[in-house]
C-alpha cells in the first residue's frame, strides 16, 4: 500500500506545474458557473497532475547495466538502423522500443551512464507511437552515448499520436550517470534503445519496464538473448 501510494503522491515535474495551476484555474472559474463542469475539469486536473508525477526509482548501478529509458511495454526487438543524426553508420544494431501510454510515467531517464557525443533533435510527424515507421517519421530527440569501455549506446525519445512536444535537458558532451532524468513527452510516446554489437536484449516483447529500474541489457554479460511466453 505505501508503494502505490509514493508512486500515487510522487511530486510533479516541472514541466507539469503549468498545466496543472491552469487546470485549477480553470475549474475554480467553473465552479461559479456551472458546478458539473467544474466536476468534470477536477477530474481533468487530477489526470494530469498523476501524468505528471516523477517518482524517485532504485537504479542498479553495476557497471555495464542499460537500464530502461522509460515506464512501459516492451513492444518491438528487431534490427534497425540508428537515427541519421547520430552518425553511427547504416549498420542495423538492436534496437529495443519501448511504448508509453497515456497512464505511464513520462520522465525519461539515461539509460547507460558515459559521455554523450552527439545529442540531435529532429522535427517530424505525429504518427502512432506503436507503428514501426514512427521512428523513422515521428518528431525525435536522438542521443549517442559512450561507455566507459568505448562502446556506444543510442536511446530516442518519439513523439506519437497524442504526444505534441519533446522536453530534453542533454547536450554534447554532457557526462550522464545511469538513470538520471534527462526529458519528457507529452502525452503518449515511445522510447527506442540502440545496443552495441553482440549485446543481447535480456527483455521480451510484452514485459513491462519501469524506467531508470528494469535492465534492458547488461554490456558484459555473453547472456544470449532472452526468450518468454504470456502464462
Amino acid at each position: 500500500m505505501s508503494d502505490m501510494w509514493k508512486s500515487v503522491a510522487a511530486p510533479i515535474h516541472k514541466a507539469g506545474v503549468p498545466f496543472v495551476v491552469g487546470g485549477v484555474l480553470v475549474t475554480f472559474l467553473a465552479a461559479f458557473a456551472w458546478k458539473p463542469l467544474a466536476a468534470a475539469l477536477a477530474l481533468v486536473t487530477l489526470w494530469i497532475i498523476y501524468f505528471f508525477r516523477d517518482p524517485d526509482r532504485v537504479v542498479p548501478t553495476r557497471t555495464g547495466l542499460v537500464v530502461s529509458p522509460a515506464d512501459g511495454m516492451v513492444q518491438l526487438i528487431v534490427p534497425a538502423v540508428p537515427p541519421p543524426e547520430l552518425e553511427m553508420g547504416d549498420r542495423p544494431l538492436t534496437r529495443i522500443s519501448i511504448f508509453l501510454n497515456v497512464f505511464n510515467v513520462h520522465v525519461n531517464r539515461v539509460p547507460v551512464g558515459g559521455t554523450v557525443e552527439r545529442a540531435r533533435y529532429k522535427p517530424g510527424l505525429f504518427l502512432n507511437a506503436a507503428l514501426d515507421k514512427a521512428s523513422d517519421d515521428n518528431e525525435r530527440m536522438s542521443v549517442r552515448v559512450r561507455v566507459p569501455d568505448g562502446r556506444e549506446v543510442a536511446f530516442v525519445q518519439i513523439a506519437g499520436l497524442v504526444a505534441r512536444r519533446i522536453l530534453y535537458d542533454i547536450k554534447d558532451g554532457d557526462a550522464v550517470r545511469t538513470g538520471q532524468r534527462y526529458g519528457l513527452i507529452r502525452f503518449g510516446s515511445r522510447c527506442d534503445v540502440y545496443l552495441p554489437d553482440g549485446v543481447a536484449p535480456l527483455v521480451c516483447v510484452g514485459q513491462t519496464t519501469i524506467g531508470g529500474e528494469s535492465v534492458l541489457a547488461d554490456l558484459e554479460s555473453g547472456e544470449t538473448a532472452r526468450e518468454g511466453e504470456t502464462r
